[in-house]
């Protein structure tokens, strides 16, 4: 499996129905809400043939509420 982050802003308001919205998909292992220029951070993970970009944007965001994400790839845990 591979791990990866994704840093969700949201149109104003929309936070904690876009947390809510990913938690009931359950596609995500950890949502985090956070301060500075991103609203939510949320950890996921694909299998090794998957790939991250087609499921950011397939399955992440196409949530209503969205506005913009950053995709941190991470490589090793220590």
């Amino acid at each position: 499996m591979i791990p990866f982050f994704v840093q969700i802003k949201c149109q104003l308001g929309k936070t904690y129905q876009v947390a809510n919205a990913i938690a009931d998909a359950e596609i995500a292992s950890e949502i985090y809400s956070t301060s500075g220029d991103y609203d939510l951070l949320a950890k996921f993970y694909i299998n090794d043939d998957d790939d991250i970009g087609h499921f950011v944007a397939d399955k992440v965001q196409v949530f209503e509420g969205i506005q913009d994400t950053k995709t941190t790839i991470t490589f090793k845990a220590f």
